[in-house]
């Protein structure tokens, strides 16, 4: 979706010397460029999660922390799109953000699909998503089924993405499930 897309450049926080991107929308969502932790800072005390390999593949957020802070933190241009990135409009304490989703898992969007029907409800799609996230990063898998039946499994367009969600919700895959919503 457009609104996702930056409007205009944002420039390489200072000191950085990577041009990382958090590309927020589309099958290849997530940061491009190599993450770096500049180390924890005012309004960007959280925890960084690395993968096997030592990559930046998470952050965790602390109280007070802001997206552009974490942003200059990871020298990540455009930080503002981490919310969306994470299928939410803000971050909280606790939320792990993903920097990096799993591309073979198809991309959840947070705003309405690219082929929604005109008059598609938005607001509802939003909440059922935000509230699929906030289930996954609880565990609760048993309230991820219900928001999926009772609220967003009418509202998705793409039944390839559909099947991946029903499989995923019906074997109790939260690496998955939190790959897509969280």
């Amino acid at each position: 979706d457009h609104r996702d897309l930056p409007t205009k450049a944002q420039p390489v926080p200072s000191g950085c010397t990577a041009d990382v991107r958090i590309q927020p929308v589309g099958p290849s969502a997530g940061a491009t460029g190599t993450l770096v932790d500049r180390g924890a800072r005012e309004l960007a005390a959280g925890t960084v999660g690395f993968d096997e390999e030592g990559n930046i593949v998470s952050y965790t957020v602390a109280a007070g922390d802001v997206p552009n802070v974490i942003g200059e933190r990871l020298c990540i241009a455009n930080a503002g799109f981490l919310p969306s990135l994470n299928h939410t409009r803000t971050i909280h304490p606790d939320q792990v953000l993903r920097l990096n989703p799993d591309p073979s898992l198809p991309w959840v969007p947070y705003y309405n699909p690219a082929d929604a029907p005109a008059g598609f409800l938005q607001i509802p799609y939003q909440s059922a998503i935000e509230a699929m996230g906030v289930a996954a990063d609880a565990g609760d898998v048993d309230a991820m089924r219900a928001i999926w039946a009772n609220d967003l499994s009418v509202m998705f367009t793409s039944l390839a993405h559909g099947e991946v969600i029903a499989q995923a919700l019906e074997t109790g895959d939260l690496h998955v499930l939190r790959q897509l919503f969280s």
